[in-house]
């Protein structure tokens, strides 16, 4: 694997109520769902200069729970929230390659081939984004995984850095799922031995992906400018200010 840079391992975001936060790089955010962020944590985003949040969920997923805090409407004000979701689940080969839903680095080419398009939109509201970006999905791991993959390898990230977002992304939500229990039957908490097994044979699939990829050709292939793409380069690029 290629060298760690300074500074270009993701690092923990700790907004209150967050889950799954962790800085990508440069200006760019990812976590899970927004509805788990306190008033105080949306205080705290907005003071850390974040005033755009991408959504990658699609409609269906966009509901409140009962445990969701309430957060002022004039707080949540302050931000845009743009719905960029990443996927159409009812495509015809969608649960035949993923199941219910993307969950493994091996499908990651596949997620990236069956929507081109639609990931390629969440590059163009970055690229016009204001301020500071978060993006999050709803576990903060998959969706939000592969675009974190494609800023770091933007921003220059060597493979062990991003190996070692991926490993954040998982610890992280498989840390919630034993705090407040998983969502749903298709999730489960995994102890430390069966979350390393895990772990192992996912980095894998994640390094054949990494090594597969052309970011930049598969931005301008699906309709994003240079200039764009310069621009979204510019929100990646590190400086001793996001440290």
């Amino acid at each position: 694997m290629d060298g760690i840079l300074p500074g270009m391992t993701p690092r923990r975001v700790d907004w209150d109520g967050a889950v799954n936060a962790w800085q990508v790089a440069g200006d760019v955010y990812r976590m899970g769902r927004r509805e788990w962020v306190t008033a105080g944590g949306w205080q705290q985003m907005y003071d850390d200069g974040v005033r755009t949040v991408i959504d990658l969920r699609t409609s269906g997923e966009r509901q409140p729970r009962d445990s969701d805090p309430d957060v002022p409407a004039e707080l949540l004000r302050r931000f845009e929230v743009l719905h960029c979701p990443t996927e159409d689940p009812d495509a015809e080969e969608f649960g035949e390659l993923f199941g219910p839903y993307l969950k493994d680095p091996a499908h990651y080419g596949d997620y990236l081939r069956l929507f081109a398009g639609q990931l390629a939109a969440v590059f163009k509201a970055i690229a016009a984004a204001r301020g500071k970006v978060v993006v999050h999905c709803s576990a903060g791991r998959d969706r939000s995984g592969i675009i974190a993959v494609m800023l770091q390898l933007l921003a220059g990230a060597g493979e062990e850095e991003i190996v070692q977002g991926y490993r954040q992304g998982m610890r992280g939500i498989n840390e919630r799922h034993r705090t407040h229990g998983v969502p749903h039957v298709h999730e489960r908490y995994l102890d430390d031995a069966s979350l390393e097994a895990l772990l192992r044979i996912r980095e894998v699939s994640l390094l054949e992906f990494i090594r597969a990829l052309d970011v930049q050709g598969f931005l301008a292939a699906n309709g994003l400018t240079a200039a764009e793409i310069e621009a979204v380069r510019r929100k990646v690029k590190e400086s001793p200010a996001n440290h």
